[in-house]
């Protein structure tokens, strides 16, 4: 019994050490909710079922459970919204690196496009990729190598553009 008791030791210090928080340099949080602003005016919103922020002198948010974010416009009234399965957040850049079956939806026009990876400029307010992208709207199918757009994805542009179909509805509505 004297054996068990005496032979694991840790000296105090080394256990101050060990859960000393300066030491720690991440956080973790769940059902996260992250907004940005500016003069009071919501510019966008990010919910996440997990967020794990790294700090340091390249300081992270991953989500890598994914993440839904909204784009407002200045009469706070949701433009836009971005998703993915996965997300990276490079705090100084204010830049987000969104990856797995990536969707950006235009509210208003009701376009969508789906790719596999997209960066999203917070600073100039823009998303792009280049990798393949699939635009989908009301009346036709855009398929192009890769994209450039703002961030409410009204104006964008399509490189490589391979194919614009129409969609047609006939009476029946089939």
């Amino acid at each position: 019994m004297a054996m068990v008791l005496f032979s694991c030791e840790n000296s105090l210090d080394k256990v101050k050490q060990f859960i000393d928080t300066d030491t720690i340099n991440g956080v973790l949080a769940y059902d996260v909710v992250f907004t940005r602003s500016d003069s009071g005016y919501i510019q966008a919103r990010l919910f996440a079922p997990i967020m794990h922020k790294v700090e340091g002198d390249s300081a992270i948010l991953e989500f890598p459970k994914g993440f839904l974010a909204y784009i407002y416009d200045k009469d706070s009234t949701a433009e836009s919204k971005i998703r993915a399965e996965y997300g990276i957040r490079y705090e100084k850049e204010e830049l987000l690196f969104a990856r797995d079956s990536v969707v950006v939806e235009n509210l208003e026009t009701q376009e969508t496009l789906s790719t596999e990876t997209l960066f999203w400029n917070q600073k100039n307010k823009k998303i792009y990729t280049n990798n393949f992208v699939k635009i989908t709207s009301p009346d036709k199918i855009i398929y192009g190598d890769s994209l450039t757009a703002n961030e409410d994805f009204t104006q964008r542009v399509i490189h490589g553009m391979r194919a614009t179909l129409e969609i047609e509805d006939d009476e029946n509505g089939f």
